[in-house]
């Protein structure tokens, strides 16, 4: 077990000062005078990376020795966060080694909107760990956005709005089918989501989540909320803007669709999405984002409770990001 700190702060062009004299996301890398590496942390080395992330949001691990999925293992060990498995996610996902899982299934091509992890079931993950385990040969970056800083925007450019989200909350709706779909971000079925096939036992193990589910033959409509639309950092003392509204909106309010993946959201009154909130919103993300084109071996933790995170188009492949989830 390494000793002493093997590790100092570094800073990339892409990062964002922050009010606080902060940059964000924290960039680490090896101390030249170090031979440890990020799985060997002790117990200072912890602490001191938690209180990081408690303050920043987010901390990218840079030329550490981080090769391969089990390598990407122990560094998640040594942190000695508890797992948070994957259920309930709508999402496909395939298990790698332990603890490592690998990040959405869906096209590269395909964009994943800004969201905090699992933020559509009542029980969600505190921190993610990322590994970037092939590098992009150009695009497929996860940015990364200060969840604090939307919820201010919001409030202040449309208050009557956030008013109604933090007073009615919001409830999600996924067409689930019964096999996954690997051309849709949203593409998990009712069985991976539940770990069975049973559709009863789906039902009582949705049930425990607070979700109910609703049969056409064999395809389920699964039904979340409401739920809360914000949430609050206790650690900074401020809200956030806890929630999956940019995966979950479909644009102005059409006609349902029962086509497998489709998923939608609404008020926990049963009213649509104000749609140029909605399209302000998106843009306040990708004005306040950052974006850190991945290098080989990066390891990026999240505080899922402070931060969203998505996923732009890969442009160049190859690209193999794993991931993680932690209670």
């Amino acid at each position: 077990m390494a000793t002493g700190i093997s590790f100092r702060e570094v800073e990339l062009p892409e990062q964002k000062p922050q009010n606080d004299g902060f940059l964000f996301p924290a960039v680490l890398s090896p101390n030249c005078s170090s031979d440890s590496t990020a799985t060997e942390l002790d117990a200072f080395e912890v602490n001191r990376l938690e209180s990081l992330l408690l303050k920043n949001g987010a901390v990218l691990f840079r030329g550490f020795p981080v090769i391969s999925p089990s390598d990407f293992n122990r560094v998640i060990q040594a942190f000695g966060f508890p797992e948070l498995l994957y259920f309930g996610s709508g999402a496909p996902r395939t298990q790698v080694v332990d603890r490592v899982y690998t990040a959405n299934e869906s096209p590269l091509d395909q964009e994943i909107p800004f969201h905090h992890e699992m933020a559509y079931v009542p029980y969600f993950p505190t921190k993610l760990f990322f590994f970037c385990e092939e590098e992009p040969g150009a695009g497929g970056e996860t940015p990364i956005v200060l969840s604090h800083i939307i919820y201010e925007k919001m409030k202040q450019r449309h208050p009557d709005f956030v008013d109604q989200l933090e007073k009615h909350g919001l409830t999600y709706v996924k067409i689930a089918p019964e096999d996954d779909d690997p051309s849709s971000y949203t593409g998990g079925s009712w069985k991976s989501a539940y770990k069975t096939n049973d559709k009863k036992i789906a039902e009582e193990r949705a049930a425990k989540h607070g979700t109910r589910l609703e049969w056409a033959e064999n395809t389920a409509k699964i039904i979340t909320g409401p739920l809360p639309a914000t949430g609050f950092d206790e650690e900074n003392d401020r809200k956030t803007w806890f929630n999956s509204l940019a995966v979950a909106y479909r644009g102005p309010a059409t006609e349902k669709t029962n086509s497998r993946g489709y998923t939608w959201v609404e008020l926990g009154n049963g009213m649509p999405m104000d749609d140029d909130a909605m399209k302000d919103m998106l843009k306040i993300m990708e004005e306040e984002c950052v974006v850190i084109p991945w290098k080989k071996g990066d390891v990026l933790v999240v505080n899922n409770l402070m931060v969203l995170h998505g996923r732009r188009p890969l442009i160049k492949p190859p690209r193999r990001i794993l991931a993680s989830l932690c209670k």
